[in-house]
């Protein structure tokens, strides 16, 4: 039987006008069990600070949450923004969670701040300019979790246990450091396609086999608004639409509800700002979105999609993801 393509979640565990956190991290189990039941490789989630309509800060006590949730999919960080952190805290983290959940934990790492200088100041991280900083804290941290870690401090749970560690990012410094561990590459497409072709040419040519991985291996962010007509999919894009918007514009805030014909009623700014991301987002009906999907797999090359559906109605996302699992036969 023809093996079906990879696709797995990407979830920021949002929370849409009019709820609350604790809401969203129902709605995150709930799209958690069923796309386990619907056959997607990971799910992973994201750090982030200070934003009204991300709840998914504290990052590895949601991974918990949801893999207890669940029995078999991969649940992980994409990713833990590890400036803000010790490496050392990170191993034991995650040699926590490995430990629970054994052979079901990721460990995608990412080096911005995930939030602005203000917030990362409250973090109490160390705001350090030194663009080598990050690969010796990633170099760090996988010793801590080895077998037999070079440095003297012990990482209880940690040592040993291995962690699936991967490089996040959306420049091509990640990608030249991935390649150059021989580690596992994702880039958030999702949200910041610029460079991503240059990224992935980088990423490839200069890969380097390690005991981690024999070959390149790349994972891309695509979003993904699939319903049953075009256009109800392109109501309910407009949620996200309104959301990246208000983002870049300097006004974070709640996920809100659609508007129909958002895109039409935009200043041309905001669709040019829009227009930069619909080459890494499918919209429409189920033939629609296997068409784009495709075309971006056959493009690209990717390993592996990790789809984000910032909808707001929670049955309405559901159904999108349910879609995209449908799918997955017929995009390999």
């Amino acid at each position: 039987m023809k093996p079906s393509y990879p696709l797995s979640v990407l979830d920021l565990s949002p929370i849409v006008q009019g709820s609350t956190p604790a809401q969203s991290f129902r709605c995150s189990a709930d799209i958690a069990r069923h796309a386990e039941q619907w056959g997607y490789h990971r799910y992973w989630l994201a750090e982030h600070h200070g934003m009204p309509g991300i709840a998914s800060a504290a990052t590895s006590v949601l991974i918990g949450h949801i893999a207890g949730q669940t029995s078999r999919i991969r649940v992980g960080a994409g990713g833990i923004m590890l400036p803000n952190h010790s490496p050392l805290v990170i191993a034991e983290q995650f040699g926590t969670l490995a430990s629970l959940y054994p052979g079901r934990i990721d460990l995608g790492l990412g080096r911005a701040p995930g939030s602005d200088p203000e917030t990362a100041r409250a973090l109490r991280r160390n705001l350090n300019s030194d663009p080598d900083q990050f690969p010796r804290d990633v170099l760090e941290l996988m010793d801590y979790m080895s077998d037999e870690p070079r440095n003297r401090i012990m990482a209880v749970p940690g040592r040993g246990l291995n962690v699936p560690v991967w490089i996040l990012g959306s420049s091509l410094f990640g990608a030249q450091l991935a390649a150059a561990l021989g580690l596992p590459y994702a880039f958030a497409s999702h949200f910041a396609p610029a460079q991503l072709m240059d990224a992935i040419e980088v990423y490839r040519r200069q890969f380097q086999p390690s005991v981690h991985l024999e070959k390149p291996y790349v994972m891309l962010g695509y979003n993904v608004f699939a319903a049953d007509t075009e256009d109800e999919a392109k109501l309910l894009a407009s949620s996200w639409q309104q959301s990246f918007v208000n983002l870049r514009s300097g006004r974070p805030g709640q996920l809100p509800p659609p508007v129909r014909d958002y895109y039409e009623q935009c200043s041309p700014p905001a669709q040019h700002l829009l227009d930069s991301l619909l080459s890494c987002t499918a919209i429409g009906n189920p033939e629609q979105v296997l068409e784009q999907m495709k075309g971006f797999i056959a493009l690209t090359g990717a390993n592996e999609l990790m789809l984000n559906a910032n909808i707001f109605d929670h049955n309405k996302r559901l159904r999108s993801y349910e879609i995209a699992a449908e799918l997955r036969g017929s995009l390999v």
